[in-house]
């Protein structure tokens, strides 16, 4: 079981930390807005994330992999999404402004975690590669784990975009910085997309 826990750690932390939509999203909200208003975001994303890992648990995923015309479907309306929110974060207002106005909800982390194939990757290799279908037991383990370490990643994300905020509010560095994030948004939104009509 020791080797259990330690192999979902280091699992959990590789997949959670690597730069992909919910955490660009954390980051500029955290430059924009503060990091408490990062907080409902990370949230929404990890109960939107547990319910993934259960639903592919329960065999939904295997469901879904026998009907490539839905993952297709979700996929498109994953990357519309996505890049709909790379567009309003590269043209937000850009002055830093920590009241809760056009940021990321609990609501959006929650549906982002169902339209973006990244989550749905995680769940399906993480279910298969820990067998943690076969027993209630490793699946709560794994949930705890992966979990907290998932949002302690984001929420490091939304900490970093805190910490450059000193430098985002010389000059034009807010705008410059909201066009990179906006753009990286929409590109990954286009590179799902085109990635998918590949496959």
């Amino acid at each position: 079981m020791t080797a259990f826990v330690i192999t979902i750690i280091f699992y959990a932390f590789g997949m959670s930390i690597t730069l992909g939509p919910t955490n660009i999203i954390m980051m500029s909200t955290g430059a924009n807005h503060g990091f408490k208003n990062t907080i409902p975001f990370a949230t929404g994303a990890a109960f939107g994330f547990t319910i993934l890992v259960v639903i592919v648990a329960l065999g939904f995923g295997e469901l879904l992999t026998k009907h490539i015309v839905i993952m297709q479907t979700m996929t498109y309306i994953g990357s519309i999404m996505i890049c709909f929110m790379g567009f309003k974060i590269a043209f937000s207002n850009s002055h830093i402004n920590e009241k809760r106005t056009s940021q990321p909800s609990f609501f959006y982390g929650a549906v982002l975690q169902f339209l973006n194939p990244k989550s749905w990757i995680a769940c399906m290799a993480g279910v298969s590669a820990f067998q943690i279908s076969i027993s209630g037991e490793r699946l709560v383990i794994y949930l705890l784990i992966y979990v907290a370490i998932g949002y302690l990643c984001m929420l490091a994300w939304g900490f970093a975009g805190v910490k450059i905020n000193q430098f985002l509010k010389v000059g034009q560095n807010l705008r410059i910085f909201n066009y990179i994030m906006g753009a990286s948004l929409i590109v990954i939104g286009v590179y799902l997309a085109i990635m998918d009509q590949a496959i």
